[in-house]
C-alpha cells in the first residue's frame, strides 16, 4: 500500500511539472527619446516626466501599458511574444514622425524603438 501512494504522488509530481512550463518567455521592448527643442534650457527630468510611451493592442483598439520615461528619456518594457503599436502621448503639440509604429515582440529578442519627439518650440 505504501508503495502505490509513492507511485501516486511521484506520477502527480511529474504530471504537475510537464503542464507547468508551457509560457513563451517575454521579449523586450527598449528605447531613448530625444525631446527637443528645448529653449533655453538643456532637456531636464521634468521634460521627461511629462511625456510617456504607449503600448497598445495590435489595433489600437486598447491601451495595454504606459512606460514612464527615465531621467535621461530611456524606457525598458517586458512584453508577451506578439504585435503592438507603440505611440506617445503627445504633450502639448509634441509630434514625432516614429510613431505611431507597429512592432514584433519575439521570446527572448529585445527591439529598440528609439523616438525623436519635436515640440515645435523654436
Amino acid at each position: 500500500m505504501k508503495f502505490r501512494i509513492i507511485l501516486l504522488i511521484v506520477a502527480l509530481s511529474t504530471m504537475l511539472i510537464s503542464c507547468g512550463g508551457t509560457r513563451q518567455a517575454d521579449g523586450v521592448l527598449q528605447g531613448k527619446v530625444d525631446i527637443g527643442p528645448i529653449t533655453p534650457v538643456p532637456t531636464s527630468p521634468e521634460v521627461y516626466a511629462a511625456r510617456k510611451v504607449l503600448v497598445y493592442d495590435q489595433g489600437r483598439s486598447k491601451l495595454l501599458y504606459t512606460i514612464s520615461l527615465g531621467d535621461n528619456g530611456n524606457y525598458l518594457i517586458e512584453l508577451a511574444p506578439g504585435k503592438y503599436a507603440v505611440d506617445i502621448n503627445h504633450a502639448g503639440i509634441d509630434r514625432s514622425t516614429d510613431v505611431p509604429k507597429t512592432v514584433v515582440i519575439e521570446p527572448g529578442i529585445t527591439v529598440t524603438l528609439n523616438i525623436s519627439i519635436d515640440t515645435g518650440l523654436r
